[in-house]
Formats: structure tokens, C-alpha cells, sequence
């Protein structure tokens, strides 16, 4: 059995976007802990680098296509969220069995929208760090470390500010879900597990889930639980094919700054993915999700795909 430690920068893909999409019920669920290879439970320090590309153009209402009306009417009609998420992971190993990590996320969306009552595209385009997660780790339950749990905090530190830029709206504040922070302070309680099928075959599985415990300003995220599972090939020398199943459900937003009727939402997505190894414990990775299955609660948009990148180093 080939076994490698889970590496703690716990799903940064659940971590970050599902807190702040324009669609509160998208997002990257994707989990790059497990793509790297080489990483142990040695003491030591650990870095990520990854970036998320998650173009949201789909209108859609429960589980199917919507058109958007032709004349704009008493609700909100989103046109198009084109979110970049750059997030930087240190994770540092103080045991075999205690391991903690910090996510440093940045956040770079352009959005256009119809906003009620108007017959004209307002648009903003926000850049800004948003919330940090600060995230523990501890798989001592054996020798082998393949069972853990997962617990952190995520802390209201980014910006909840940010106006609209242009169009009828503009010098308007932008929607509470639009914003790089949430505003509020989160917790973060999960496990994971894995092993080995066959000397050419790993898995693992991982969930977790996130509930805001101190709000801002009348507003409440909505909870989040995503799981995810996958497979790796680990019979080639340099590079390791992956395969992952990412879901994520989402509750609506709450308070009087939330829209209530138009977040939350369930998703299914498959990802294919790759990741190389470049040299002693460094790895560059990448993978491409789909979705399978999608239901908005009320008029959201939606992405079509997904994208990530990232590099992984260990320092052990």
C-alpha cells in the first residue's frame, strides 16, 4: 500500500469560492489535497499555489435552463460572473499526527447585471483578497495516517465594500454574495480517509462542512457541506492521471442584505485531472470540472466548466 498523507490545504476549492460567487450555489468544489506526491506526515512545511478559473454564463432555475426576460421586470437578472480565484497555502507539519494550515485567498470577478427595475447592464469588477481560513489538522488514529479530521476558522478579513462601476447602478453597493468577504466568522469541521485498491490504484475521500457562528451587517452565508471522492493511477513514472467526483450543496443566504429566494442550491461536478512531478517534491497539477448535475434555488447563474492550476512544494 502506497500512502500519502492528506496535504492541509484542506479543499482550497470549497474553501474559497463557495463563500463568494455571484451564484452562491457554484463554485470550485474541486480538492487538490491529495494531487501531490511525495508529501508526508514528516514535520515541515508545505506550499500551494493554485488558481481557479470559473466562468459563470448559464441562467438557470431549479435543475434547467432559464431564459432571461425580455423586458426587465421586478427581479434581478444576472448576465455574467468571470471569477479568478489565486489561493496561496502554507501548511506546516508539527507531528506525524498534528498538522495546521493557512489559506490566503485572492479574488479577481468582473460581473454584469440587470438589477431590478432597469432596463440596462450595470457592471463592477472587484479585486481584493478575501476571507483567510486558518485550518487544523490530525490523522493519528494509526500508524498509517490514513484516517483524519479537519476543524478551522474562517475569518471575516476580506473586504464587504465594493460598489458598482458602471451603469445605472454604479456608486451602488454590490451585493452581499459579490463581495470578496463574507463578512462573517465561520467554522469548519470534517474527515477524510484513504488508502490503496492495488498496487496501480489509489483513492480517497474527503467532507466537510462550513456554518457561519458570528455575522455582519444583517447578513448570514448560507451553510455549506461539500464531499468529494477520487481515484489516481500511480503506475507511471513522472505523472499520475486523477479523477475526482466534487459535490456541494449550499443552504440560502439569510438576513435582511440576503437573497434569500435567489441562493443556494445542490451540485454534482466529474473532474479529470493530471499533476507531474517536476522534482523532489515539487508537483504541478491541473484539472478540468464538468457538471453533472445542477439545482438553483430561484434565478442564479451558473458556470459550464471549471479550470485549476497549481503548484505544489514540500519543504520536509
Amino acid at each position: 500500500m502506497r500512502l500519502t498523507a492528506v496535504a492541509l490545504s484542506l479543499l482550497s476549492l470549497s474553501a474559497l469560492p463557495v463563500t463568494a460567487m455571484a451564484c452562491s450555489s457554484c463554485g470550485c468544489t474541486l480538492s487538490s489535497d491529495w494531487v501531490s506526491q511525495g508529501m508526508s506526515s514528516k514535520p515541515g512545511m508545505s506550499v500551494d499555489l493554485r488558481y481557479d478559473f470559473i466562468d459563470q454564463t448559464a441562467l438557470r432555475s431549479g435543475t434547467r435552463s432559464a431564459m432571461a426576460p425580455v423586458v426587465p421586470g421586478a427581479d434581478e437578472v444576472e448576465q455574467r460572473s468571470t471569477n479568478r480565484y489565486t489561493t496561496l497555502t502554507l501548511g506546516y507539519n508539527i507531528n506525524k499526527a498534528w498538522g495546521v494550515s493557512l489559506l490566503l485567498p485572492y479574488l479577481d470577478r468582473s460581473h454584469s447585471t440587470i438589477a431590478p427595475g432597469d432596463s440596462d447592464i450595470s457592471t463592477s469588477h472587484t479585486r481584493s483578497p478575501g476571507d483567510i481560513k486558518l485550518v487544523g489538522r490530525y490523522q493519528g488514529f494509526s500508524d498509517d495516517g490514513d484516517t483524519g479530521l479537519l476543524f478551522g476558522v474562517k475569518l471575516p478579513t476580506g473586504r464587504d465594500d465594493f460598489l458598482f462601476n458602471g451603469g445605472p447602478q454604479q456608486g451602488e453597493l454590490l451585493d452581499r454574495s459579490l463581495q470578496p468577504g463574507s463578512g462573517s466568522t465561520d467554522l469548519l469541521l470534517g474527515g477524510f480517509r484513504f488508502g490503496s485498491l492495488n498496487r496501480d490504484w489509489d483513492w480517497y475521500a474527503q467532507a466537510l462542512a462550513q456554518a457561519a457562528v458570528r455575522t455582519h451587517d444583517d447578513f448570514r452565508p448560507g451553510n455549506v457541506y461539500t464531499a468529494n471522492g477520487g481515484l489516481r493511477y500511480m503506475s507511471l513514472d513522472r505523472v499520475t492521471p486523477l479523477l475526482q467526483l466534487n459535490a456541494l450543496e449550499r443552504r440560502a443566504d439569510g438576513g435582511a442584505n440576503a437573497d434569500a429566494v435567489n441562493s443556494g442550491g445542490r451540485s454534482l461536478y466529474v473532474s479529470p485531472g493530471i499533476s507531474v512531478n517536476l522534482g523532489k517534491n515539487l508537483n504541478v497539477y491541473s484539472f478540468v470540472q464538468a457538471p453533472l448535475y445542477q439545482q438553483v434555488n430561484g434565478l442564479q447563474l451558473a458556470p459550464r466548466w471549471n479550470a485549476s492550476v497549481g503548484l505544489s512544494f514540500s519543504l520536509r
